[in-house]
């Protein structure tokens, strides 16, 4: 098996260093990460990784543009192995999006608050490129009459707050024994009744 300087050597570090980095941010949140830490996990010397991350900062930012690109490769997948009406696929969607959220809750909350990061254009690029998908399923459903004409920033504002929620609810278990992907589709059905055309 490589070693750590080995795996630096052949240009592995900076994704061993991430894969530490998000395995930490699980367990004890963004607080308890440290470039320090990650270095010696990965069997490094503790200024090693200062080469790919200048700072602790550095290494949230690649953590959070790393979690869009994870969250990206979940929505397209969902939305292309999903063929169907657009209630059909915008489940599909909301499925794959609570389930990532779920099960990285940490990396989620880090991934919300980077907007707000000085320098943050790369990682809001990172957003909207791993939401792009979701973002032509509501412009379709506009142009197909599935959704009702309204300013597109309010329907994409509103099955964004009915996404978080629902990761909130399952999350913390306060749907009971419900399964997630029943919860899931009953709120995208009210939802797509109220924004569905009268």
């Amino acid at each position: 098996m490589p070693t750590g300087r080995n795996q630096y050597h052949h240009g592995n570090l900076r994704a061993a260093i991430l894969a530490e980095a998000q395995t930490m941010l699980s367990e004890s949140g963004a607080d308890g990460l440290s470039l320090r830490e990650a270095a010696r996990r990965t069997g490094v010397s503790h200024g090693a990784p200062r080469r790919h991350f200048p700072d602790k900062q550095a290494l949230l930012s690649a953590l959070v543009e790393q979690g869009y690109e994870q969250l990206g490769v979940r929505i397209e997948s969902a939305l292309s192995g999903t063929a169907g009406d657009f209630t059909e696929r915008l489940t599909a969607f909301a499925c794959a999006y609570v389930d990532f959220a779920r099960h990285n809750e940490e990396l989620m909350t880090l991934m919300l608050s980077s907007k707000t990061w000085p320098d943050a254009g790369d990682l809001i690029a990172a957003n909207d490129r791993a939401f792009a998908p979701a973002v032509e399923l509501l412009r379709q459903a506009t142009g197909s009459g599935d959704i009702a004409p309204a300013d597109a920033d309010s329907v994409h504002m509103a099955v964004l707050a009915m996404l978080h929620g629902l990761a909130f609810v399952a999350g913390k278990g306060l749907a009971g024994t419900k399964p997630t992907s029943d919860l899931v589709a009953g709120a995208v059905s009210v939802l797509v009744e109220g924004i569905r055309p009268r």
